[in-house]
């Protein structure tokens, strides 16, 4: 009601979260027993839409594979909002014990989708069920974040078409963050992330007579440590950049030079002028080094993901609602070289990343993201059920009704 004071309807919404929040736990650590990777996940989808259409919302399932979008109307308002979750886990053993371990091996959450979903959830239940607003609401429960880019299948199948947004938010909890603290900011917060696959040939023969042929393995080496020099001697020191290689695969016995070797490797940057002097520098390396030992390099280059960069306007009201929610705000001193493809959806419309802390303040830290002893902290759940409760209401004209 328009006629509560701030701290009546504090306690109103918390009153009422109360009610939810033994349902959301369980509806959570049943996730994490049961994770799915990305364009897998049927059970997680299905659980998503059966708890919208329970709550009152219009459900479309399948929206860019697997994912689910919920629609909530309310009063004539023609202004519209999208709020988006990652339902997708991670190929990782997980090492854990808590009594809801995964259950499919080889499968777990180790970013905390499971959370993300459940807070979403949270929300959409708050949202139809206490507040009265002027407007519509797009929960989007987003696939195959990990890497396979389930936000563009999304657009790709008419996610804005079909449900129009004048902007979209998303949370992703942070462990390095205090529980209770928030922080997102103008711009750049999470890196673009980029793959190369570096396949060096033309070699191959007996070890002890490495007169006779291209040592296919030292001109490898020799292009992994030249590598390592491209961000240090091709880009502006003041530009944050990273080039990591993670793999290097050759060979198969002690007593032979292989014909061919392979480097896999990541770049992470936020500017596109460093990106394209990056991947030009890898390209010239990955020619010539291998050539120096009559060799040849074939290479492939993905820029799978943009860098998530939040408008300016959004990341103002991303950090008032989470003030407005009773957490610690600030801004996020430098982004995170971490990809996300919620920048799909920042490309086509505006809007803001939110990290949320989950730290429990314990001596031992928690484990990092993608760690397989990571476990999301459910804690925080009411925090972002109601982060997303105040975009809405920040967005859109609204009331709470008792």
């Amino acid at each position: 009601m328009s006629s509560m004071t701030g701290g009546q309807e504090k306690a109103y919404v918390d009153e009422a979260l109360k009610e939810i929040l033994p349902r959301l736990v369980g509806m959570r650590q049943d996730l994490h027993m049961h994770p799915e990777l990305g364009f897998e996940e049927h059970r997680t989808a299905k659980i998503v839409a059966d708890f919208l259409r329970e709550i009152g919302l219009e459900v479309h399932e399948g929206v860019g594979k697997t994912g689910v979008v919920g629609v909530l109307r309310k009063g004539s308002g023609s202004r519209s909002v999208g709020l988006r979750a990652d339902m997708d886990a991670l190929p990782i053993i997980e090492q854990g014990t808590p009594e809801y371990v995964s259950q499919n091996h080889g499968v777990m959450h180790a970013c905390g989708h499971d959370g993300h979903t459940t807070m979403l959830l949270g929300a959409a239940w708050l949202l139809a069920n206490t507040v009265e607003f002027s407007g519509t609401v797009n929960f989007i429960f987003q696939p195959a974040e990990e890497g396979q880019a389930g936000a563009k299948a999304m657009i790709d199948d008419g996610l804005f078409t079909r449900f129009p947004c004048d902007s979209v938010f998303a949370v992703h909890n942070w462990p390095e963050l205090p529980e209770g603290v928030a922080q997102t900011r103008h711009g750049a917060i999470m890196a673009a992330a980029d793959r190369f696959d570096i396949r060096v040939f033309g070699g191959g023969g007996h070890a002890a007579q490495p007169h006779l042929s291209p040592d296919t393995m030292l001109a490898t080496s020799e292009l992994v440590v030249q590598l390592n020099t491209i961000i240090s001697r091709c880009i502006d020191p003041t530009d944050p950049a990273l080039l990591t290689v993670t793999q290097v695969q050759g060979g198969f016995s002690h007593n032979m030079i292989p014909a061919e070797a392979r480097i896999t490797g990541t770049v992470r940057s936020f500017d596109l002028r460093a990106q394209d002097i990056i991947e030009a520098s890898l390209r010239r390396l990955a020619e010539y080094i291998p050539a120096a030992h009559g060799l040849q390099a074939e290479v492939k280059y993905n820029r799978y993901y943009p860098a998530t960069i939040n408008s300016a306007a959004e990341a103002d009201i991303a950090l008032q609602a989470a003030a407005s929610a009773g957490l610690d705000t600030s801004v996020a001193p430098k982004p995170a070289l971490t990809s996300e493809d919620f920048s799909f959806m920042l490309q086509q419309k505006p809007g803001a990343y939110l990290w949320l802390g989950q730290g429990d303040g314990s001596a031992k830290p928690l484990a990092p993201l993608h760690h397989p002893n990571y476990d999301f902290n459910d804690n925080v759940l009411p925090l972002g059920v109601k982060w997303f409760v105040e975009v809405v209401k920040k967005q859109l004209e609204h009331r709470l009704t008792l």
